[in-house]
């Protein structure tokens, strides 16, 4: 895949709103841009420990195990549910009642399908020359995605008075359920 395409298709994957998206648009709500910014390395991590094994192995062990794939949607649509569930049942007030967390963050990009999605269809094969520069553009697509996604939700918990902002949790809410379902459909429908 030529660059210009490849960076069009990973730009299209990393700023469509998804789960770790929200979180990140969250942790930029509830303590800004800058102190989100430390999120960013684990968000990286999990996209390249999801990502890299899936472009070395994935279609070899796709192929193996059919299953595999209903099996990590599965799992991903359990996660992406129950953050959901956590969005909606915080509390009133500031929405830095329960801060995104590293942890939080980099279980839900390893569990985001787009992971799967660069390893599996957008990264070159690894014996293409091509490989390393393509991997080098999406870990920096990754943290400018990322970036931005923070500094959306800094903008967005700014405009609140006080920073409450219950409506961007249950925005945030609403659209994980969405994805979880879509997600479990996919999982028992493959």
């Amino acid at each position: 895949m030529a660059t210009a395409p490849f960076l069009i298709a990973i730009w299209a994957l990393l700023l469509t709103p998804g789960p770790t998206n929200t979180l990140m648009a969250l942790a930029g709500a509830q303590g800004g841009w800058r102190s989100t910014l430390r999120l960013v390395p684990a968000e990286l991590a999990a996209y390249l420990l999801m990502g890299l094994p899936a472009a070395l192995i994935g279609a070899d062990a796709m192929a193996q195990w059919p299953d595999l794939a209903r099996i990590l949607k599965f799992g991903a649509a359990l996660w992406i549910f129950y953050l959901a569930i956590i969005l909606w049942r915080m509390p009133s007030g500031r929405v830095a009642a329960q801060p995104v967390g590293i942890a939080r963050l980099f279980i839900t990009t390893l569990l985001n399908p787009k992971g799967l999605v660069v390893g599996l269809v957008l990264l070159p094969s690894p014996r293409d020359p091509q490989f390393g520069p393509h991997l080098m553009l999406f870990g920096a697509s990754v943290i400018l995605a990322a970036s931005l996604w923070a500094g959306l939700g800094a903008r967005a918990g700014r405009g609140e008075s006080g920073g409450d902002a219950r409506w961007l949790r249950h925005i945030a809410g609403s659209w994980l359920a969405l994805l979880s379902g879509g997600l479990l459909l996919g999982a028992m429908t493959h």
